[in-house]
């Protein structure tokens, strides 16, 4: 069956005005050629819309039916329409963002709401992955744009920028740990027990043996496992204060660094769309 778009118009807005002139006048055409789109869409449909036996128009109860079905197939056309004018424009339908725990700036929030508001038919995808484990993500082309906390070096297909913000990392034990206990704790101290840490990427799969380590690929996973005593963590401030409210203990240790730096990420072999872009300027804005 088949049907213009030009006649769904003038039968939606006919029954939204309340009179074929009015429909006629909003869409630009002779009041003959709104009356004759929708007859001849009543002859496609098989349905008579309208009763005109009144002195205005009124709906039928298949009109009323039908009048929900044909405001959708417009909406439809109209999101098609969009979509193709952003590819031809050139828009990325879709963009992803590595994201690390690491991160906390409260401007991400902002940052979102401005992508919703700038590319509101955008499929964005936010996935969690920490260190080389982004860095392969961004290479491989899962991910468009990556946040990682900083790393020496970079291969030299990645592109990469540090952020204005800083992250926050405390040194943890779960109340029961050992280490808990003690009012000053050293570098020595921390060798003597288990480390849970950040589980190393490897490009071959393997994962490399560093002696008396606990790992996972997420901080969360280590926050836990920290709460249970099995070691103590490196993470980040806003994790433990959201997640763990007193339920760990922060180890002072002299020397250790607490702001870590924040670099975001992307692929120099594979060019960024218009929403990537402008999601890059927005992290690197002080």
């Amino acid at each position: 069956m088949a049907y213009s778009l030009d006649a769904l118009a003038a039968f939606t807005q006919a029954a939204a005005l309340g009179s074929f002139s009015a429909a006629a006048r909003k869409l630009g055409k002779r009041q003959s050629s709104i009356s004759e789109s929708i007859a001849n869409l009543e002859i496609d449909l098989g349905v008579r819309l309208f009763d005109r036996a009144t002195r205005q128009p009124t709906l039928t109860p298949a009109g009323q039916a039908l009048l929900v079905e044909a405001a959708q197939v417009l909406a439809s056309a109209e999101r098609l329409g969009r979509a193709a004018g952003r590819f031809a424009a050139g828009h990325e339908a879709r963009l992803t963002l590595a994201l690390s725990d690491t991160y906390q700036s409260e401007r991400f929030e902002t940052i979102l709401g401005a992508l919703d508001r700038q590319y509101p038919e955008l499929e964005f995808e936010c996935m969690i992955s920490e260190d080389w484990d982004t860095v392969a993500t961004v290479q491989r082309g899962r991910a468009d744009l990556g946040l990682v906390r900083a790393q020496e070096s970079y291969p030299p297909d990645i592109e990469h920028r540090t952020l204005p913000e800083q992250s926050e990392m405390v040194l943890v034990a779960g109340k029961g740990h050992p280490l808990a206990k003690r009012q000053c704790v050293n570098e020595a101290d921390l060798r003597g027990e288990r480390e849970l840490r950040i589980a190393p990427y490897e490009e071959d799969g393997r994962r490399v043996a560093r002696g008396r380590t606990w790992s996972a690929p997420y901080y969360l996973l280590l926050l836990e496992m920290a709460i249970m005593n099995f070691g103590w963590a490196r993470l980040p401030r806003w994790l433990v204060s959201r997640f763990a409210p007193g339920e760990l203990v922060e180890l002072h240790v002299p020397g250790q660094e607490r702001l870590l730096p924040v670099d975001v990420l992307w692929s120099n072999q594979r060019p960024l769309g218009p929403a990537g872009a402008w999601m890059l300027a927005e992290l690197l804005k002080a």
